[in-house]
C-alpha cells in the first residue's frame, strides 16, 4: 500500500457517474416498493431491478474509493473528512430512528389514551397496549420479550464483542485474530437476520394491523435492514482484510464499519426495551 505524505494537499477525485447510478437505483427501488404495497404484479421485479442497479453502484463506487486509498491518494485531511462524514452519517441515522421512537411514544402514551377519552366517537374503546386502534377488530398478542428477542439481543451484544476483538487484532497486526473476529461477527449477523425473519413469519399481526403493527414493523424492519447492510459491509471488510488492505496505522474503513455496527447494536437495545419489554 502506497502512502501519500503531502498533508497540505487535498485529493479531489475526477467526475464520477456513480452518484447518478445510485440515484436511479434508489428511485427504482422506491417505485418498486410503492407498486408492491399496491399489490401490483410488477412490483417485486421493479424492486429487484433497483436492488441490482444499487449493487452495481456499490461495487463500482466503493471499488474506486478503495483503489484511490491503496494507491496512496489519501492523507491526513482526507482521513479527517472521512471520519467527519461517517460521524454525521451516523448522527443522521440517530435522528432517523428517533423519529420512529417518537412516533411509538406518542401513539402509546398520548394518542391511545386520548382515544379512550373520546367515547362519543369510539364507544367501548379501552386504552391498552398493544392495540390495533379503535374501529379495528384485530386482536394483537404481545410479543414475548424473553424468546427470540432476548436471544437476538445476546447475539448482537456478542457480535459487538467479536468485532472489538477483531479490531484489537488489527491494531496489534494479528491478522488471524482480525479475520476470525470478522468471520464470527458476520456469522452472528446472519444468525440475527434469520431469527428476525422467523419471528416475522410466526407473528399473528402484520404491518397493516393498526398503530401497533405499523410502529412495530417500521422500527424492527428498518433495524433489520440496517443489520443486513452492516453484515454486507463486514463481508467487504473481511475480503479487504484477506487482501491485506489494512495496517495497524491505516484502517479507517474498518473503524467506520465498526462504528456503524455498534450503532446498530445500541438501536436494538432500545428496541428490545421499548418495543418488546415495556
Amino acid at each position: 500500500m502506497q502512502t501519500h505524505t503531502n498533508n497540505n494537499a487535498y485529493y479531489v477525485p475526477p467526475p464520477s457517474i456513480w452518484p447518478l447510478v445510485g440515484s436511479i437505483a434508489l428511485l427504482t427501488l422506491a417505485t418498486g416498493f410503492a407498486l408492491l404495497l399496491n399489490k401490483t404484479a410488477i412490483g417485486p421485479y421493479v424492486m429487484a431491478l433497483g436492488a441490482g442497479i444499487l449493487l452495481i453502484m456499490l461495487f463500482g463506487w466503493f471499488g474506486a474509493v478503495i483503489n484511490e486509498s491503496i494507491s496512496g491518494k489519501y492523507a491526513g485531511q482526507e482521513d479527517a473528512s472521512f471520519r467527519w462524514g461517517m460521524a454525521w452519517f451516523i448522527f443522521s441515522e440517530v435522528m432517523f430512528f428517533a423519529g420512529f421512537f417518537g412516533a411509538l411514544f406518542y401513539a402509546r402514551n398520548i394518542a391511545v389514551p386520548m382515544l379512550e377519552d373520546a367515547q362519543s366517537l369510539w364507544p367501548g374503546f379501552v386504552a391498552a397496549w398493544p392495540t390495533a386502534g379503535p374501529g379495528l377488530k384485530t386482536v394483537i398478542t404481545p410479543v414475548h420479550a424473553w424468546g427470540i428477542p432476548a436471544l437476538n439481543t445476546l447475539i448482537l451484544l456478542t457480535s459487538g464483542v467479536t468485532l472489538t476483538w477483531a479490531h484489537w487484532g488489527l491494531q496489534k497486526d494479528k491478522q488471524s485474530q482480525l479475520k476470525l473476529g470478522l468471520a464470527l461477527t458476520i456469522a452472528l449477523g446472519i444468525l440475527f437476520i434469520g431469527l428476525q425473519w422467523y419471528e416475522y413469519v410466526v407473528l399473528d399481526f402484520t404491518l397493516r394491523d393498526g398503530i401497533f403493527g405499523a410502529t412495530f414493523f417500521m422500527l424492527t424492519g428498518f433495524h433489520g435492514f440496517h443489520v443486513i447492510l452492516g453484515t454486507v459491509m463486514l463481508i467487504v471488510i473481511l475480503f479487504r482484510s484477506l487482501a491485506s488492505h489494512f495496517t495497524p496505522g491505516r484502517h479507517f474503513a474498518f473503524e467506520a464499519v465498526a462504528w456503524y455496527w455498534h450503532f446498530v447494536d445500541v438501536v436494538w437495545l432500545l428496541l428490545f426495551i421499548f418495543v418488546y419489554c415495556l
